[in-house]
């Protein structure tokens, strides 16, 4: 392949790591081919601070290996498993089953959490510092912490120990049976609401404790609008915070659910308005990094319909696909804006590196999703059937090649 053609693609965010690898990779991989490179982009790899790969405990849903495969065909080279496993890693020994598995079986790199608490049972701390040198930060995803004073417990070991607290922010006492958004969808359907104020209401109070203890703390998956001004307010305060939110609550909304287990998530899909407030919060900067919050399950599981079904869908094959058919190419923000969303600012706040990583896409290249396309063992996504600008064509991790689509 000649050099002009070489030129001709479009690096975003690369940094000398990729900038150095891209003649030798390229001129491999593409040699002899015939194809038209002008709408192919290279970025960083992707870095997903927040997936489910369900191993160990639950590998009949997802294992490390098919997960960290899907994380590829999506461009990431990087991601950060949640702790609801079995066991739990809220010990050394538990982290370790989860870790021999890792590094016996992950095509990328994967960084696990450990527990905040035994069990994720909210009762008592885990050991934190015996976990601290081989997890990325600390969380009881799937779980809020429902008791002030052992969050503020976890925060002052958190920060000693120089690690992230990540929250599942949800009071349980506001929930009432909760499985969709307490809006117009579920008064019209005669569903069982989960109100906003079970998210921000434990937002509010971290935030306090984030300020009082100085942890770093960082919020999972926002979904309203309430979220985005405490933490917009919070950051103007200097309170060490950022946060995430999930391509499906910037695109979908309440009135977009259908009567299908590919329509429930935890949180759930919310109003218009909070979806309207979640993006002005990605554009303003109040939303610092985009994760899929990736939980795949059984096909069974998730065909029971809105009230039965298990909560979660699967995220990582359709992330970037997603974002820049909605966000980017209708202008309301750069591709280089969803680089940094997407990969350098969740490798910078939970010090994440990962050199000679690069994702290649084809961004002219339109497809409809579709489950079968997945090399996840989940499939329930409510992107299925839309079509979605980009296909990866080439994702390699530190120097090798984990995935190519050509």
């Amino acid at each position: 392949m000649g050099e002009t053609n070489l030129k001709g693609i479009r690096r975003v965010l690369t940094d000398g790591g990729v900038s150095n690898r891209l003649q030798e990779v390229f001129s491999s991989f593409f040699s002899g081919t015939q194809e038209d490179l002008s709408g192919y982009v290279v970025f960083p790899g992707f870095c997903d601070v927040h997936v489910h790969f369900r191993e160990p405990g639950f590998s009949y849903k997802e294992t490390i290996r098919s997960g960290s495969m899907a994380a590829a065909h999506g461009g990431y080279t990087s991601v950060c498993t949640m702790p609801n496993l079995s066991p739990v890693p809220d010990n050394p020994q538990n982290l370790k089953v989860q870790q021999d598995i890792i590094n016996a079986t992950a095509v990328i790199n994967v960084y696990p959490y450990g527990a905040i608490t035994e069990g994720e049972k909210g009762e008592k701390l885990s050991d934190m510092r015996g976990m601290a040198a081989g997890v990325v930060a600390f969380s009881d995803d799937g779980r809020g912490v429902q008791s002030e004073e052992m969050m503020r417990e976890a925060m002052t070991e958190a920060k000693a120990l120089g690690k992230i607290i990540a929250a599942h922010c949800e009071d349980n006492s506001l929930l009432n049976g909760g499985y969709i958004h307490q809006g117009r969808y579920a008064q019209l359907h005669g569903h069982r609401g989960i109100s906003s104020r079970s998210e921000y209401a434990q937002i509010e109070r971290d935030i306090k404790l984030a300020a009082e203890t100085g942890c770093s703390y960082h919020v999972c998956h926002i979904s309203t609008k309430e979220s985005v001004e405490l933490i917009r307010e919070a950051k103007a305060s200097g309170v060490d915070i950022t946060c995430e939110t999930a391509p499906h609550y910037l695109i979908f909304d309440e009135s977009d659910i259908k009567e299908d287990g590919a329509y429930k998530m935890n949180p759930p899909l919310r109003s218009v308005e909070d979806k309207r407030a979640l993006v002005e919060g990605i554009c303003d900067g109040t939303i610092d990094m985009i994760a899929t919050d990736h939980a795949p399950h059984s096909p069974g599981e998730k065909a029971l319909g809105l009230e039965k079904s298990a909560f979660g869908i699967v995220g990582l094959e359709t992330a970037f696909r997603a974002m820049y058919t909605h966000l980017v190419k209708p202008g309301v923000i750069t591709l280089e804006k969803l680089a940094e969303l997407m990969s350098a600012n969740p490798r910078r706040r939970f010090g994440i590196e990962d050199r000679n990583s690069f994702t290649v896409w084809d961004l002219k290249h339109v497809s409809e999703v579709r489950e079968s396309d997945f090399l996840s063992m989940g499939k329930a996504t409510p992107f299925t059937g839309q079509r979605l600008f980009g296909k990866c064509v080439l994702t390699v991790c530190n120097g090798k090649t984990v995935y190519k689509g050509l």
